[in-house]
Parts: structure tokens; C-alpha cells; sequence
């Protein structure tokens, strides 16, 4: 089926916390681009284009470039999925952020019109309920357990602490999470790169004694030899994010054994195709993944639900519903009950624009 035409829409969207912070970055904004693929029958396909700044693709860089590839798409087959992204790691290195919109309207495209889901193309669900892994932004202690408490009563029971750096800071926020939420409640603590291999050691193994679930990416990136260090120091499971930034980076830390777990982002690694082609990587060399922080509208967080319906080894619950503490989100269709994110029967990706978002509206 032709594609007769592909157009990129800006997406600024306000969140409720407008102190919203990590350890690399403050945000009040989730910013992207919607990526609509137009096929002659009048079919569309809608993806999301994240903009992540701390990978290298601030706002501006990834509309630059989906305009760039945007002319080596249109004209094309819709159905020839993997020749077209083929071509687009030719055409431009890099800018997973950008070709993954392209990745994701290309199959909800392809899905809407065989009338079936997408994960339908990747074997079918295994699964058909995912457990949400909620964010505490980084603030006070006692404004973090504050947080905690407001996610718990509405039925979340897995929590990602963001931390920074400062150790006894950092123990003090773990520490004020489980007293307010209890024992039986899953916490877990992303630095995002922000400690010395010695100091994560320090404090992962003090935040032990709060049975943590995971550490996620505590130092950094680009230090392999501190993150195996520290995986083999601690007595917590290991979790690669911004260390595995493309499918030969996930090789790598699989094949050396560096991390106990990966989290895959389907706009960190450019699409469906390859992020459902790193998470066979981590099956076959016995490390644990799951789905990461997709942070978004409903739209890319649907594109997650999808793949992680047809991925039955995923080990831990999954950041996929982020879009629950925007202010306004312009896409409608997913289930979210108590922390759980259902899958329902909409085609394609299962989600489409809400009436007057002045997005294009014939999804199927």
C-alpha cells in the first residue's frame, strides 16, 4: 500500500508536577513529535517521536531530522516495514528518537489495516496486563513519601525513586518511601548516571537494608568497567538504561555480563523492530529486561503496551503509564485500573486522537 504522505506534529504537553525533576534535568513539559503515515486507501498510522535532550536528541534535533527523512519514506510500500528503516540507518547515524515515530506509524499503519493489533505482528499477547512502575521525581524526603502515598491510593504498588548523587540525601528518600508505603510495596532507585562507582556501592548497599527491587543506571554511561564493578558489588539487581543506548550496546553489556538487567525504551533504540530485537539479545544471554520509563502521551505509551504484550520474558513491571501525571493528553484508548495497564481490543496500536486535538482523525 502507497504511502502517499507523512507529516510531523509538534507535541508540548504540560505535566501536573511543574517541578518535575531528575537527576540530569527539570522538566514541567513532556515534549515529542507525532509522526501520521498516510497510506492511499486513507489509513493512518501515528507514532511518537520523543524528545530526550540527555541522549542527544533535544526538541529541535529530532523535528530537524524526521523532516530530513521524512522524503525517503513517502512514495514508499507501507508493508515493506524493514526495508524502509534499512534504508533510514543508511540515509542518517543515530537519531533513534526521530526514527522511532517513523518505526511506530509504520506498524500501526500496517496494523490498522490488516484490522488487527500490533503486537498481533510480533506473535501475539502473551500477556494481556502490565503492572505500572510509577516515578517519584526528585524533591525532599518527606515530599517524596507525600507522592508515594498519592500514587499508592490510587492502586500503584511499584515505585521508581530518582535520586542524585548525595548518598545520605539520597538513603534519606528510599528510607521515607517505605515507611510511608509499607513493606509489601515494590521500590526501586534510578541515579541516572549520578554516582562514582564507589559511592554507588556506598549507597546501594545501605539502601539494601529498605529491600529495594532494582538500582537502575547509577553511574555513568559511559563507564562500563564502573557499572560491572558496582553489579558485582551489591547485593541489589543491576539495571542498564543510558548505558544501553542502541542493540550493539545492549550486545555488549549482555555478552560481558557488565549489568543484571537492561531497560529498553522504544525511542532509545529506534523503534518496535529493534527494541523487540534487543530484548531477544538479553533472552538468549540470560539478562533480565523490561520495558523503561516511556515518557509521552498515551500514544507512545500504547506503542510500549503493545510490545510488551508479545514479550512474556519481561521480568519486572514496566514504566509505560507516565501519561497518567500529564495535565492534558490529546490521545485516547488505553486501560489503566489500579496500576495496571490492560490491553483491549482496538486495532492497531489502540489508541487514536481525541476530537478537536487537531491531529488527523481516520486511524482505520
Amino acid at each position: 500500500m502507497k504511502i502517499v504522505d507523512i507529516r510531523a506534529h509538534e507535541s508540548l504537553l504540560p505535566k501536573q508536577d511543574k517541578n518535575w525533576k531528575f537527576a540530569l534535568a527539570a522538566s514541567g513539559m513532556s515534549e515529542g513529535w507525532i509522526v501520521s503515515i498516510h497510506a492511499e486507501d486513507g489509513t493512518i498510522g501515528y507514532g511518537y517521536a520523543s524528545s530526550m535532550a540527555h541522549y542527544g536528541a533535544p526538541h529541535e534535533t529530532v523535528g530537524g531530522a524526521l523532516n530530513r527523512l521524512f522524503k525517503h519514506v513517502k512514495g514508499k510500500d507501507s508493508r515493506q516495514i524493514a526495508t524502509i528503516m534499512d534504508d533510514l540507518d543508511h540515509v542518517m547515524i543515530g537519531n533513534n528518537q526521530a526514527k522511532a515515530g517513523i518505526d511506530c506509524a509504520l506498524h500501526d499503519l500496517q496494523a490498522r489495516q490488516l484490522g488487527i493489533q500490533i503486537c498481533d505482528l510480533f506473535g501475539g499477547p502473551a500477556t494481556r496486563e502490565i503492572h505500572s512502575l510509577r516515578i517519584l521525581p526528585i524533591k525532599s524526603p518527606a515530599d517524596m513519601a507525600k507522592n508515594a502515598r498519592t500514587l499508592a491510593n490510587k492502586g500503584v504498588r511499584h515505585f521508581k525513586i530518582k535520586v542524585h548523587g548525595e548518598v545520605d540525601e539520597d538513603v534519606a528518600r528510599v528510607a521515607a518511601v517505605r515507611k510511608e508505603v509499607g513493606p509489601d510495596m515494590h521500590l526501586t532507585v534510578d541515579a541516572n548516571q549520578s554516582y562514582a562507582p564507589k559511592d554507588a556501592i556506598r549507597a546501594l548497599t545501605r539502601m539494601a537494608e529498605y529491600n529495594i527491587d532494582l538500582a537502575e543506571q547509577p553511574v555513568n554511561a559511559m563507564d562500563l568497567i564502573g557499572l560491572k564493578t558496582v553489579t558485582a558489588a551489591v547485593p541489589v539487581t543491576v539495571e542498564a538504561d543510558e548505558a544501553a543506548y542502541s542493540l550493539d550496546q545492549v550486545m555488549t553489556l549482555v555478552r560481558e555480563r557488565m549489568v543484571d538487567a537492561i531497560s529498553l525504551k522504544i525511542s532509545k533504540l529506534g523503534g518496535l523492530r529493534k527494541t523487540y530485537a534487543a530484548a531477544m539479545i538479553c533472552q538468549a544471554g540470560g539478562v533480565r529486561y523490561r520495558l523503561g520509563a516511556h515518557s509521552g502521551p498515551q500514544l507512545l505509551a500504547a506503542h510500549g503496551l503493545q510490545l510488551a504484550a508479545a514479550l512474556p520474558g519481561i521480568w519486572y513491571s514496566s514504566e509505560l503509564t507516565e501519561f497518567d501525571g500529564l495535565a492534558e493528553d490529546p490521545w485516547e484508548g488505553l486501560d489503566l485500573r489500579e496500576g495496571v495497564l490492560r490491553l483491549t481490543d482496538a486495532v492497531g496500536c489502540g489508541v487514536l486522537p481525541k476530537a478537536g486535538s487537531n491531529l488527523p482523525l481516520k486511524g482505520n
